[in-house]
């Protein structure tokens, strides 16, 4: 069952140290971890929380082995996330791309194509 995590850090993180903590995260390979569906993160008084989606409790906690050094490394304190199970999401249908008519070709063009398909 997917698990929604709240995270609202104990001591503030500023917009840096959020912009910061990504970046080590993709450094350490772990830009875009296994099992995280969603993440999102938002303004909160003077700090920055962080709202994501994973497939399980098992995903979550194998990403917390790269996430707690780096944010111990930055001196923060993520707290206890409040954990919620989720009962539904709803995501808006992937746009299809827009069929692209064939650019139109000149007379010339034409003429010189008939001329190549002739030899």
């Amino acid at each position: 069952m997917p698990l929604a995590f709240y995270f609202s850090p104990t001591t503030v993180m500023s917009a840096d140290q959020y912009d910061e903590c990504i970046k080590r995260l993709k450094k350490a390979g772990a830009g875009h971890p296994r099992g995280r569906v969603y993440h999102a993160s938002f303004k909160s008084g003077d700090g920055i929380n962080v709202f994501d989606v994973w497939t399980s409790q098992a995903a979550f906690d194998a990403f917390g082995q790269t996430l707690m050094p780096i944010l111990q490394g930055l001196g923060l304190d993520p707290g206890q996330p409040r954990v919620m199970e989720l009962h539904n999401v709803i995501v808006p249908p992937a746009r299809k791309a827009a069929r692209r008519k064939p650019a139109k070709r000149s007379t010339a063009t034409k003429a010189r194509a008939r001329k190549r398909s002739k030899r």
